[in-house]
């Protein structure tokens, strides 16, 4: 058995766009994932899969969540939020969640996994949505808040 420490990477794309005299955020609504069905979250997110950068993983989340092409010269880090979930816990619970936003893309978002979410819907900034996964909620309040760090911690 390996005891060496491990983390599990994920990235989490931030769509925004201009809707008039608006801000607004795509955002998806969980269901059938077992984790935190009824939120809302963040429209395309995963795993980093093994020999893939965080952004090439979230090119790749971009299609298959959404069915769009983005570039990742699109792509701009925002922060890394490094959480325990359930502290003393295996490390499936120890996670570097690197948070990236994204403002071009080739065509309109879609939801393309009907199974693991109930609704893809934009929202003004202003008014966003509950209940909210409740550290992707936090990115987002902390970048309309001008509060981000380049690195985060929660859990700890």
């Amino acid at each position: 058995m390996n005891d060496r420490f491990q983390v599990v990477p994920a990235v989490y794309v931030l769509f925004l766009r201009e809707y008039g005299d608006r801000e607004q955020v795509l955002l998806q609504l969980r269901e059938g994932t077992g984790y935190l069905d009824g939120y809302w979250a963040h429209a395309a997110a995963g795993h980093v899969e093994r020999g893939e950068s965080v952004f090439d993983a979230a090119v790749r989340e971009c299609a298959e969540e959404l069915g769009i092409a983005v570039d990742p010269g699109d792509l701009v880090a925002l922060t890394t939020l490094h959480r325990q979930q359930r502290p003393g816990l295996s490390y499936k619970d120890h996670r570097a969640d690197f948070f990236v936003e994204c403002r071009h893309w080739s065509s309109e978002p879609r939801l393309m996994e009907p199974e693991k979410a109930a609704a893809l819907q934009w929202f003004d900034v202003e008014d966003l949505p509950t209940p909210m996964v409740p550290h992707e909620a936090f990115v987002l309040e902390g970048l309309l808040e001008g509060r981000l760090a380049p690195i985060h911690s929660i859990g700890f």
